[in-house]
């Protein structure tokens, strides 16, 4: 065997990024295999190679006994002492039975070998590089698409993005670029799969932790987050801090910062409301936009009845439900939705509780 072999392992090594004792193991696994294969041997061999020489050398492991009964297994006391004096029953002889024409012949059975070993060395390296972006953001240019996947690529690796995964608003077009959430990453028999989303609540989580520096800071605190892929999402924040006001942070500068996201997610609808241990308070922001007069709790069934104006009525619910759906999502609290109208019926509303101004021009009509 010549150095150039040693010479291609480096390289490989190197360009590859892989272990070289891995490549180094592969092709003697190789060489044993061409060995037992080419020479019908099934004898226990071992393979050394020697970089500083360029050589390589087979050795048969045997064992000394009293008296041979298996050739390729065993080696008589006599025998053994000619090579050491020292060997003695039940020790393990090595004799080198390297064929004469042994390295062109292991070079062609050692080349399929040494190419799915880097293979699946190279598979190892791209999946522990990957494995840490789990349920993290990553930017990709989407490659190719068919009825059930489309395909994203990531850089040293194609995502699949599955239609149940991808926004039903949305558009994807080959040589896109767009983020996508991960939310797997597995090596299977075929290589590392990665799976992304676009509809996934975690993706909303991770691009503000992206554009609001508080949240990255720990400043402000995302606690919930109810999403709708597409069409409308709520999220709750809370600053421990009571001089920080954690909507005004997400929402930035004349809407700068959740505008930023409202964009990569297509135009869709982002509520930003406070969260609070009050599920009064919690629920009542929930719902917003809409005004809430009341908030009945019932914390034994961790439900609540939110009394509205009647002409809110409409938009607490949202359409199809959708404000109403969400707000539970986002607090966790059952929401039953009544107007005012429906609640004095009811004697859920004794006396007409007032719902504080908008603005200062509310105040004074």
């Amino acid at each position: 065997m010549s150095n150039q072999l040693f010479d291609a392992i480096d390289y490989l090594a190197k360009d590859k990024g892989i272990d070289k004792d891995i490549l180094l193991e592969a092709l003697e696994a190789a060489l044993i295999s061409a060995y037992k294969k080419n020479f019908k041997s099934a004898t226990n061999v071992r393979v050394e190679l020697n970089e500083a020489t360029g050589k390589m050398g087979v050795f048969s492991r045997k064992i000394v006994v009293e008296e041979v009964e298996d050739n390729q297994e065993e080696i008589s006391l006599e025998e053994a002492k000619k090579i050491d004096p020292n060997y003695v029953l039940e020790d393990v002889v090595e004799v080198e039975v390297t064929p004469k024409d042994f390295g062109r012949i292991a070079a062609q059975a050692a080349k399929q070998v040494v190419t799915q070993r880097v293979r699946e060395a190279e598979r190892g390296v791209i999946f522990s590089e990957y494995a840490d972006r789990e349920e993290d953001v990553m930017t990709g240019i989407i490659q190719r698409k068919d009825p059930r996947f489309v395909y994203v690529n990531l850089g040293k690796i194609e995502a699949k993005l599955a239609e149940a995964e991808q926004m039903p608003t949305e558009e994807y077009y080959v040589h896109d670029r767009l983020k996508v959430f991960v939310t797997k990453v597995e090596n299977t028999s075929k290589g590392p799969q990665i799976y992304i989303s676009r509809s996934h609540p975690g993706l909303l989580k991770r691009l503000f932790e992206m554009e609001v520096p508080e949240i990255y800071e720990g400043i402000v605190e995302i606690k919930s987050v109810a999403r709708e892929a597409g069409d409308r999402s709520k999220i709750s924040v809370h600053a421990p801090d009571p001089d920080i006001d954690p909507v005004g942070s997400c929402v930035g500068q004349k809407g700068q910062r959740v505008q930023a996201i409202v964009n990569e997610l297509k135009g869709e609808k982002i509520d930003v409301v406070e969260w609070s241990e009050d599920p009064v308070v919690y629920v009542s922001n929930a719902l917003s936009p809409s005004k809430v007069v009341d908030v009945l709790v019932n914390e034994e069934e961790k439900a609540t009845t939110v009394i509205v104006p009647d002409y809110q009525l409409s938009l607490a619910i949202g359409k199809r439900g959708q404000n109403a759906r969400l707000a539970a999502k986002l607090t966790g609290w059952k929401i039953d939705i009544k107007s005012e109208s429906e609640a004095k019926e009811e004697g859920l509303l004794i006396e007409q509780e007032e719902v504080l101004p908008d603005t200062e021009e509310d105040l004074f009509e």
